[in-house]
């Protein structure tokens, strides 16, 4: 889990890789929840599921966005975390130029940008959106949206309305040539904290069936 530093568009940014075991390797980029409620790339959620990542074979980057831990920058309110999301990227497939696929994954804030980051980079085949804030954030930007996907949802979560995500989800399900699938985690609250081996289990369950489907 060697600590990486590649550059951003306001300076350095931090990081976590684990390269692929193979050229070929798919890529995954994880991105933290928001700054300001604490998110980091230490994240227990992130670091989860970057060991999934790295244990799929995958090369995979967690990374702390601008303002985060030695990343340097200040917070932008979601405009330039995009960006150096997207720099995060390009640097992956510097090491992996040949990566067969691409996935991006994230939690709350992180899935926002996450999300952003679908739209713009058509290399990316699949992502894992938890506990996106789709009360907070306006999320019509995917229309459509062009890859497929989870959400996932705690049914207890205090800072992310279940209702919202599942109106989210509708509007998703109703575009063609995507499936979005949606779970549901009983008495989870927004960061998981006692359900977190049902997180796992829902991202592993996913994981297994695309997978599976791509070879």
């Amino acid at each position: 889990m060697p600590e990486v530093i590649f550059p951003g568009p306001e300076g350095r940014l931090e990081g976590r890789f684990n390269p692929g075991p193979r050229p070929r390797a798919p890529v995954a980029l994880i991105m933290h929840p928001h700054p300001h409620a604490g998110g980091t790339m230490n994240n227990p959620i992130v670091q989860a599921l970057y060991k999934t990542f790295v244990r799929r074979g995958f090369a995979t980057l967690r990374f702390n966005l601008r303002g985060v831990g030695k990343s340097e920058g200040s917070f932008d309110s979601g405009v330039g975390e995009l960006s150096d999301a997207a720099s995060a990227l390009d640097w992956v497939q510097s090491v992996h130029p040949e990566a067969q696929t691409t996935w991006i994954a994230g939690h709350s804030f992180g899935a926002l940008i996450g999300m952003q980051l679908l739209m713009r980079r058509p290399e990316i085949k699949g992502f894992i959106s938890i506990s996106p804030p789709a009360n907070m954030y306006d999320f019509t930007f995917l229309a459509p949206c062009p890859s497929s996907g989870i959400i996932i949802q705690g049914t207890h979560d205090e800072v992310v309305s279940a209702s919202a995500v599942q109106k989210l989800v509708d509007k998703l399900r109703t575009q063609k040539h995507i499936t979005i699938h949606h779970d549901e985690i009983p008495r989870a609250n927004h960061n998981f904290l006692n359900e977190m081996p049902d997180l796992m289990a829902s991202v592993d369950r996913y994981l297994d069936m695309r997978l599976a489907m791509d070879k």
